[in-house]
Protein backbone atom coordinates (compact mmCIF):
# COMPACT_ATOMS: atom_id res chain seq x y z
CA UNK A 1 0.00 0.00 0.00
CA UNK A 2 2.84 2.84 0.73
CA UNK A 3 4.37 1.68 -2.17
CA UNK A 4 0.81 2.67 -4.49
CA UNK A 5 0.70 5.86 -2.45
CA UNK A 6 4.53 6.77 -3.15
CA UNK A 7 3.58 5.91 -6.83
CA UNK A 8 0.42 7.93 -6.98
CA UNK A 9 2.30 10.82 -5.67
CA UNK A 10 5.26 10.62 -7.88
CA UNK A 11 2.54 10.54 -10.61
CA UNK A 12 0.54 13.81 -9.53
CA UNK A 13 4.16 15.78 -9.22
CA UNK A 14 5.17 14.86 -13.08
CA UNK A 15 1.71 16.20 -14.06
CA UNK A 16 2.06 19.32 -11.77
CA UNK A 17 -1.07 18.67 -9.85
CA UNK A 18 -1.22 18.80 -6.22
CA UNK A 19 -2.87 15.56 -4.18
CA UNK A 20 -5.98 17.19 -2.73
CA UNK A 21 -8.45 14.60 -0.66
CA UNK A 22 -10.85 13.17 -3.47
CA UNK A 23 -9.91 15.98 -6.20
CA UNK A 24 -7.46 17.91 -7.40
CA UNK A 25 -5.73 21.57 -7.72
CA UNK A 26 -5.17 22.96 -11.17
CA UNK A 27 -2.15 24.45 -12.04
CA UNK A 28 -1.44 27.84 -10.60
CA UNK A 29 0.26 29.07 -13.98
CA UNK A 30 -0.61 27.87 -17.42
CA UNK A 31 3.73 28.13 -17.91
CA UNK A 32 4.32 25.53 -15.50
CA UNK A 33 6.52 22.51 -16.72
CA UNK A 34 4.07 20.02 -16.58
CA UNK A 35 3.08 21.64 -20.25
CA UNK A 36 6.18 20.59 -22.54
CA UNK A 37 7.29 23.40 -24.37
CA UNK A 38 5.96 22.23 -27.94
CA UNK A 39 4.05 23.84 -30.65
CA UNK A 40 0.36 22.93 -28.11
CA UNK A 41 0.09 24.90 -25.27
CA UNK A 42 -2.77 24.80 -22.80
CA UNK A 43 -3.49 28.72 -24.28
CA UNK A 44 -7.43 28.56 -23.72
CA UNK A 45 -6.82 29.00 -19.60
CA UNK A 46 -5.82 32.53 -20.35
CA UNK A 47 -9.45 33.85 -20.99
CA UNK A 48 -11.60 31.27 -19.99
CA UNK A 49 -12.93 31.14 -16.86
CA UNK A 50 -11.92 27.86 -15.75
CA UNK A 51 -12.85 27.30 -11.67
CA UNK A 52 -10.25 25.30 -9.82
CA UNK A 53 -11.62 22.03 -9.35
CA UNK A 54 -11.84 20.61 -5.90
CA UNK A 55 -14.44 17.47 -5.86
CA UNK A 56 -14.78 15.05 -8.25
CA UNK A 57 -18.00 15.81 -10.49
CA UNK A 58 -19.73 14.13 -13.85
CA UNK A 59 -21.15 17.53 -15.52
CA UNK A 60 -20.35 21.32 -15.30
CA UNK A 61 -23.57 22.50 -13.22
CA UNK A 62 -23.09 19.42 -10.83
CA UNK A 63 -21.69 21.04 -8.29
CA UNK A 64 -24.61 23.85 -8.32
CA UNK A 65 -23.86 25.62 -4.58
CA UNK A 66 -20.13 26.00 -5.10
CA UNK A 67 -19.36 23.51 -2.81
CA UNK A 68 -21.82 25.23 0.19
CA UNK A 69 -24.33 23.39 2.43
CA UNK A 70 -27.40 24.47 2.25
CA UNK A 71 -29.09 20.83 3.33
CA UNK A 72 -30.55 23.20 6.16
CA UNK A 73 -32.52 25.51 4.23
CA UNK A 74 -33.56 23.12 0.90
CA UNK A 75 -34.75 19.63 1.52
CA UNK A 76 -33.64 17.13 -1.61
CA UNK A 77 -36.59 14.65 -1.15
CA UNK A 78 -36.37 11.64 -3.77
CA UNK A 79 -40.29 10.94 -3.63
CA UNK A 80 -40.50 14.51 -5.65
CA UNK A 81 -41.70 13.81 -9.32
CA UNK A 82 -40.77 15.43 -12.49
CA UNK A 83 -43.42 17.66 -13.76
CA UNK A 84 -44.62 19.20 -10.72
CA UNK A 85 -43.51 22.91 -10.04
CA UNK A 86 -43.21 22.00 -6.26
CA UNK A 87 -40.21 20.30 -7.56
CA UNK A 88 -38.13 23.62 -8.04
CA UNK A 89 -37.16 26.41 -5.93
CA UNK A 90 -37.31 29.82 -7.91
CA UNK A 91 -33.51 31.67 -6.95
CA UNK A 92 -33.84 35.10 -9.71
CA UNK A 93 -34.66 36.01 -12.28
CA UNK A 94 -32.38 35.89 -15.21
CA UNK A 95 -34.26 38.07 -18.27
CA UNK A 96 -37.90 38.40 -19.68
CA UNK A 97 -38.81 38.24 -23.24
CA UNK A 98 -41.42 39.40 -24.77
CA UNK A 99 -43.72 35.64 -23.59
CA UNK A 100 -41.43 34.18 -21.59
CA UNK A 101 -39.55 34.75 -18.27
CA UNK A 102 -36.30 32.74 -17.65
CA UNK A 103 -35.13 31.91 -13.80
CA UNK A 104 -32.50 30.84 -12.31
CA UNK A 105 -33.64 27.82 -10.08
CA UNK A 106 -32.67 24.45 -8.43
CA UNK A 107 -34.25 21.00 -8.41
CA UNK A 108 -35.58 19.62 -5.18
CA UNK A 109 -35.27 15.99 -6.62
CA UNK A 110 -31.48 16.16 -6.87
CA UNK A 111 -30.05 19.65 -6.16
CA UNK A 112 -28.82 20.81 -9.34
CA UNK A 113 -29.42 23.79 -10.86
CA UNK A 114 -31.89 24.48 -13.55
CA UNK A 115 -32.82 27.34 -15.95
CA UNK A 116 -36.75 27.55 -15.46
CA UNK A 117 -38.51 29.09 -18.93
CA UNK A 118 -41.73 30.19 -17.90
CA UNK A 119 -44.08 30.92 -20.55
CA UNK A 120 -46.89 33.17 -19.61
CA UNK A 121 -50.73 31.38 -20.79
CA UNK A 122 -52.91 33.54 -22.46
CA UNK A 123 -56.76 32.03 -22.37
CA UNK A 124 -58.04 33.36 -25.42
CA UNK A 125 -55.05 31.75 -27.52
CA UNK A 126 -53.34 28.90 -24.98
CA UNK A 127 -50.21 27.74 -25.44
CA UNK A 128 -48.40 30.10 -27.74
CA UNK A 129 -47.13 27.54 -30.75
CA UNK A 130 -43.54 28.38 -30.81
CA UNK A 131 -43.62 26.97 -27.19
CA UNK A 132 -45.52 23.55 -28.66
CA UNK A 133 -42.28 23.85 -32.03
CA UNK A 134 -39.82 23.97 -29.41
CA UNK A 135 -41.13 21.03 -26.52
CA UNK A 136 -41.40 19.03 -29.45
CA UNK A 137 -38.04 19.27 -31.10
CA UNK A 138 -36.02 19.77 -28.01
CA UNK A 139 -37.11 16.44 -26.40
CA UNK A 140 -35.58 14.37 -29.41
CA UNK A 141 -32.38 16.40 -29.24
CA UNK A 142 -29.63 14.67 -27.32
CA UNK A 143 -26.30 16.20 -27.83
CA UNK A 144 -23.30 17.52 -25.71
CA UNK A 145 -23.94 20.88 -27.88
CA UNK A 146 -27.20 21.29 -27.56
CA UNK A 147 -29.56 22.43 -24.72
CA UNK A 148 -30.57 19.95 -22.44
CA UNK A 149 -34.44 20.08 -21.71
CA UNK A 150 -34.82 18.16 -18.33
CA UNK A 151 -38.68 18.69 -17.55
CA UNK A 152 -41.96 20.33 -18.70
CA UNK A 153 -44.31 21.97 -16.31
CA UNK A 154 -47.95 22.64 -17.51
CA UNK A 155 -50.25 24.37 -15.18
CA UNK A 156 -53.68 26.45 -15.69
CA UNK A 157 -51.59 29.71 -15.50
CA UNK A 158 -48.22 29.02 -17.55
CA UNK A 159 -45.76 26.46 -19.29
CA UNK A 160 -42.45 25.76 -17.57
CA UNK A 161 -39.46 24.56 -19.73
CA UNK A 162 -36.67 22.88 -17.22
CA UNK A 163 -33.25 23.63 -19.07
CA UNK A 164 -30.21 22.47 -17.63
CA UNK A 165 -28.21 25.42 -16.05
CA UNK A 166 -25.22 26.84 -18.03
CA UNK A 167 -23.60 30.12 -16.65
CA UNK A 168 -23.52 32.63 -19.33
CA UNK A 169 -23.64 33.13 -22.92
CA UNK A 170 -21.50 33.93 -25.83
CA UNK A 171 -22.90 37.72 -26.10
CA UNK A 172 -22.17 38.34 -22.34
CA UNK A 173 -18.42 36.62 -22.74
CA UNK A 174 -17.72 38.63 -25.81
CA UNK A 175 -18.70 41.84 -23.56
CA UNK A 176 -16.81 40.12 -20.95
CA UNK A 177 -13.60 39.96 -23.27
CA UNK A 178 -13.78 42.89 -25.36
CA UNK A 179 -11.36 43.37 -28.46
CA UNK A 180 -12.11 40.40 -29.69
CA UNK A 181 -11.53 36.69 -28.51
CA UNK A 182 -7.92 34.76 -28.17
CA UNK A 183 -7.89 32.51 -31.48
CA UNK A 184 -7.76 29.50 -29.49
CA UNK A 185 -11.22 30.19 -27.77
CA UNK A 186 -12.90 30.93 -31.11
CA UNK A 187 -11.80 28.23 -32.58
CA UNK A 188 -13.10 26.01 -29.40
CA UNK A 189 -16.60 28.05 -30.23
CA UNK A 190 -16.71 27.66 -33.12
CA UNK A 191 -16.03 23.93 -33.74
CA UNK A 192 -18.78 23.12 -30.76
CA UNK A 193 -20.98 25.50 -32.84
CA UNK A 194 -20.93 23.68 -36.07
CA UNK A 195 -20.75 20.33 -34.41
CA UNK A 196 -23.78 21.06 -33.03
CA UNK A 197 -25.21 22.30 -36.62
CA UNK A 198 -24.11 19.35 -37.85
CA UNK A 199 -26.30 17.50 -35.35
CA UNK A 200 -29.34 19.07 -35.76
CA UNK A 201 -29.44 19.72 -39.61
CA UNK A 202 -28.55 15.79 -39.73
CA UNK A 203 -32.27 15.56 -37.67
CA UNK A 204 -33.23 17.84 -40.52
CA UNK A 205 -33.99 20.57 -38.28
CA UNK A 206 -33.01 23.95 -38.79
CA UNK A 207 -32.59 26.63 -36.05
CA UNK A 208 -33.46 29.92 -37.82
CA UNK A 209 -32.30 31.93 -34.88
CA UNK A 210 -28.49 32.03 -34.75
CA UNK A 211 -27.18 34.95 -32.40
CA UNK A 212 -24.60 34.95 -29.59
CA UNK A 213 -27.16 35.44 -26.66
CA UNK A 214 -28.75 32.31 -28.01
CA UNK A 215 -25.22 30.19 -27.73
CA UNK A 216 -24.95 29.20 -23.78
CA UNK A 217 -21.13 28.98 -22.41
CA UNK A 218 -20.36 26.91 -19.60
CA UNK A 219 -17.45 28.12 -17.32
CA UNK A 220 -15.27 25.52 -18.68
CA UNK A 221 -15.87 26.43 -22.01
CA UNK A 222 -18.42 23.85 -23.27
CA UNK A 223 -20.78 25.99 -25.94
CA UNK A 224 -24.85 24.95 -26.36
CA UNK A 225 -27.04 26.00 -29.02
CA UNK A 226 -30.44 26.88 -27.03
CA UNK A 227 -33.90 29.01 -27.55
CA UNK A 228 -35.62 26.71 -30.22
CA UNK A 229 -38.62 29.10 -30.66
CA UNK A 230 -38.11 29.48 -34.47
CA UNK A 231 -36.63 25.93 -35.10
CA UNK A 232 -38.33 23.93 -37.72
CA UNK A 233 -38.42 20.71 -39.33
CA UNK A 234 -37.29 19.94 -42.46
CA UNK A 235 -39.16 16.82 -42.34
CA UNK A 236 -42.33 18.54 -42.55
CA UNK A 237 -43.82 19.04 -45.94
CA UNK A 238 -43.82 22.71 -46.70
CA UNK A 239 -44.16 24.78 -49.22
CA UNK A 240 -42.57 27.55 -47.85
CA UNK A 241 -40.65 28.85 -44.89
CA UNK A 242 -41.64 32.57 -43.52
CA UNK A 243 -38.63 34.98 -44.19
CA UNK A 244 -38.95 36.76 -40.86
CA UNK A 245 -36.30 34.69 -39.35
CA UNK A 246 -33.19 35.42 -37.54
CA UNK A 247 -32.15 38.52 -35.86
CA UNK A 248 -31.58 41.42 -38.22
CA UNK A 249 -27.46 41.10 -37.79
CA UNK A 250 -27.28 37.82 -38.40
CA UNK A 251 -29.85 37.11 -41.46
CA UNK A 252 -28.46 36.31 -44.75
CA UNK A 253 -29.02 37.94 -47.86
CA UNK A 254 -31.62 36.31 -49.32
CA UNK A 255 -33.52 35.62 -46.43
CA UNK A 256 -33.33 39.42 -46.52
CA UNK A 257 -34.45 40.04 -49.95
CA UNK A 258 -37.74 37.92 -49.28
CA UNK A 259 -36.96 34.07 -50.13
CA UNK A 260 -39.16 31.35 -47.76
CA UNK A 261 -37.47 28.23 -49.92
CA UNK A 262 -34.10 28.06 -47.57
CA UNK A 263 -32.01 25.08 -46.36
CA UNK A 264 -29.09 24.33 -44.06
CA UNK A 265 -27.26 27.88 -45.85
CA UNK A 266 -29.66 30.34 -43.19
CA UNK A 267 -27.89 28.52 -40.27
CA UNK A 268 -24.33 28.51 -41.94
CA UNK A 269 -24.48 32.41 -42.77
CA UNK A 270 -25.11 33.08 -39.08
CA UNK A 271 -22.17 31.14 -37.58
CA UNK A 272 -20.11 32.74 -39.79
CA UNK A 273 -21.73 36.27 -39.05
CA UNK A 274 -20.59 34.75 -34.81
CA UNK A 275 -17.07 33.69 -35.93
CA UNK A 276 -16.26 37.04 -37.44
CA UNK A 277 -17.69 38.98 -34.42
CA UNK A 278 -15.87 36.75 -32.15
CA UNK A 279 -12.78 37.70 -34.25
CA UNK A 280 -13.09 41.29 -34.29
CA UNK A 281 -15.14 41.69 -30.90
CA UNK A 282 -17.78 43.59 -33.05
CA UNK A 283 -21.16 42.56 -35.41
CA UNK A 284 -20.08 41.88 -39.34
CA UNK A 285 -22.90 43.74 -40.18
CA UNK A 286 -24.83 45.90 -37.45
CA UNK A 287 -27.31 47.42 -39.65
CA UNK A 288 -29.65 49.79 -37.44
CA UNK A 289 -33.05 50.85 -39.43
CA UNK A 290 -34.61 47.92 -41.76
CA UNK A 291 -33.56 45.52 -44.26
CA UNK A 292 -32.31 47.31 -46.60
CA UNK A 293 -29.62 49.22 -44.61
CA UNK A 294 -28.70 45.86 -44.01
CA UNK A 295 -28.29 44.98 -47.20
CA UNK A 296 -26.76 47.51 -47.60
CA UNK A 297 -23.73 46.81 -45.14
CA UNK A 298 -23.65 43.12 -46.81
CA UNK A 299 -23.37 45.00 -50.13
CA UNK A 300 -20.42 47.19 -48.97
CA UNK A 301 -18.18 43.77 -48.33
CA UNK A 302 -19.62 41.50 -50.97
CA UNK A 303 -20.67 43.91 -53.45
CA UNK A 304 -24.06 44.94 -55.22
CA UNK A 305 -25.51 41.84 -56.55
CA UNK A 306 -26.52 41.24 -60.35
CA UNK A 307 -27.92 38.49 -62.58
CA UNK A 308 -24.71 38.09 -63.38
CA UNK A 309 -23.21 37.13 -60.10
CA UNK A 310 -26.63 35.91 -58.44
CA UNK A 311 -28.58 34.64 -60.98
CA UNK A 312 -31.98 34.70 -59.92
CA UNK A 313 -31.82 37.56 -57.10
CA UNK A 314 -33.54 39.70 -59.08
CA UNK A 315 -36.77 37.57 -58.56
CA UNK A 316 -36.60 37.48 -55.00
CA UNK A 317 -39.70 39.41 -53.55
CA UNK A 318 -37.47 42.27 -51.74
CA UNK A 319 -35.16 43.11 -54.96
CA UNK A 320 -35.99 46.45 -55.47
CA UNK A 321 -32.70 47.96 -57.48
CA UNK A 322 -33.73 51.32 -57.34
CA UNK A 323 -34.06 51.34 -53.09
CA UNK A 324 -30.43 50.30 -53.43
CA UNK A 325 -27.95 54.16 -52.61
CA UNK A 326 -25.16 53.19 -54.48
CA UNK A 327 -23.65 56.27 -52.57
CA UNK A 328 -24.08 54.49 -49.65
CA UNK A 329 -22.93 51.27 -50.29
CA UNK A 330 -19.91 52.86 -51.98
CA UNK A 331 -19.12 55.21 -48.56
CA UNK A 332 -19.80 51.87 -46.73
CA UNK A 333 -17.39 50.23 -48.86
CA UNK A 334 -14.75 52.70 -48.26
CA UNK A 335 -15.10 52.56 -44.43
CA UNK A 336 -14.53 48.97 -44.54
CA UNK A 337 -11.71 49.08 -46.13
CA UNK A 338 -9.87 51.68 -43.54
Amino acid sequence: MQNLRHAATEAFNRLGLKQRHLGYEELDDVGDSAFPSGPIQPQWFHTLQVRRLRVQRTRSNSDPLGGKSFEQEFQWRTGLKFGTATSYLNLEKLGEGSYATVYKGISRINGHLVALKVIRMKTEEGVPFTAIREASLLKGLKHSNIVLLHDIIHTRESLTFVFEYVQTDLGQYMVQHPGGLHSYNVKLFLFQLLRGLSYIHRQRILHRDLKPQNLLISYLGELKLADFGLARSKSVPSQSYSSEVVTLWYRPPDVLLGATDYSTGLDIWGAGCIFIEMLQGSPAFPGVADIFEQLQKIWAVLGVPTEETWPGVSELPNYKPASINHSNVAGLREGCGK
